[in-house]
């Protein structure tokens, strides 16, 4: 299985080489699928995403799709992921995410659709693929979720947990000394990275790819 977990998208040029040596085709032959459903909970301003887009656009795909799991059925978005080479995943609320991705069936088939496809999340989106969502953690460092009192399952395609935006304006809680509190007593390792640092991971093996901040616990 093949992934590239970003905080911030296609920020730059290491992540966009680690992108496409993934996928193993220069970018005018290559398909993407964008999913947005994690940002349909989002109030208010959404050009971060507009940005998330405009990011992608640059980078001269074949074509780019769009798919929300949560608007339309199986019958229309299946077809689009089965023909994109890229199915990625876009920010928001993971736990929105996550729900429609067991609801609408695809958990199921994402591990059969990523044997030729390569798996790309942006915050929401890479951190669907921990071992669980980490409700704890979400709530002190993102202060997202606090109506939530249970943790969900996420789609465990990694043995470590995966926290975006490090030093972001706009998390102020996101630094070094509050996320070492709020994960004291983990023993799992966790990759806490910048919107300009990504995980490449190649059937397991990752290699952290920034041209930014990062840090790891355990």
């Amino acid at each position: 299985m093949k992934l590239l977990l970003t905080s911030g998208g296609i920020t730059n040029k290491s992540i966009e080489n680690a992108l496409f040596d993934l996928v193993g085709k220069k970018p005018e032959d290559t398909s993407l699928v964008f999913i947005p459903t994690a940002s349909n909970v989002e109030k208010g301003d959404k050009s971060w995403l507009i940005d998330d887009l405009m990011n992608l656009k640059k980078q001269n795909f074949k074509s780019i799709d769009i798919a929300d799991i949560s608007a339309v059925g199986e019958k229309i978005w299946k077809p689009k992921f089965e023909e994109a080479d890229i199915l990625f995943f876009g920010g928001g609320n993971s736990y929105y995410l996550m729900e429609w991705i067991n609801k609408s069936g695809l958990a199921s088939l994402l591990p059969e659709l990523l044997e030729n496809k390569v798996y790309v999340g942006l915050s929401a989106g890479s951190m669907v693929t921990n071992p669980d969502l980490a409700l704890k953690i979400s709530q002190i460092v993102y202060e997202e979720d606090l109506d939530k009192s249970e943790d969900m399952k996420g789609l465990n395609f990694v043995e470590f947990y995966f926290l975006p935006h490090f030093n972001s304006p706009y998390f102020k809680k996101l630094r070094e000394g509050n996320v070492k509190d709020a994960t004291k007593g983990m023993k799992e390792k966790i990759y806490v990275l910048d919107d300009n640092s990504a995980l490449k991971v190649i059937d397991g093996e990752v290699e952290v790819i920034s041209e930014g901040k990062w840090f790891v616990i355990n």
